[in-house]
């Protein structure tokens, strides 16, 4: 086994879902995720992509994430909303809990931690 991972979009089919829909609310958002590794103690790293629309999220876990591409607002509960574009980068710490909406698709590979 090798100790390096690349991130090969073509090497393996992407899961497709979305948002549940007591979390929508609005748009038709669809994702597709290529995850690339789960490891041993709740690790998981990959990249995530989504069309527009706008859920709630509630975070239990830590995730680092850099945008590839498009456009995102993610607002924390009683905070400013966040602009992410291509080349932005954000940590999510459990306990955070808000919105995240899609304005242009928009692609990120990530890093999560349970």
């Amino acid at each position: 086994m090798s100790h390096m991972l690349k991130f090969d979009l073509s090497s393996i089919e992407a899961e497709v879902g979305a948002p549940a829909a007591e979390r929508l609310i609005s748009g038709n958002p669809q994702f597709r995720t290529w995850n690339f590794e789960e490891a041993p103690g709740g690790l998981y790293a990959g990249v995530w992509e989504s069309t527009p629309g706008k859920w709630r999220i509630a975070y239990d876990e830590w995730e680092y994430f850099h945008v590839l591409s498009g456009h995102s607002i993610v607002t924390e509960n009683g905070g400013n909303p966040v602009h992410l574009k291509a080349g932005d980068s954000m940590v999510l710490r459990p306990g955070f809990a808000g919105t995240w909406e899609v304005i242009e698709t928009t692609r990120k590979d990530y890093v999560i931690r349970l």
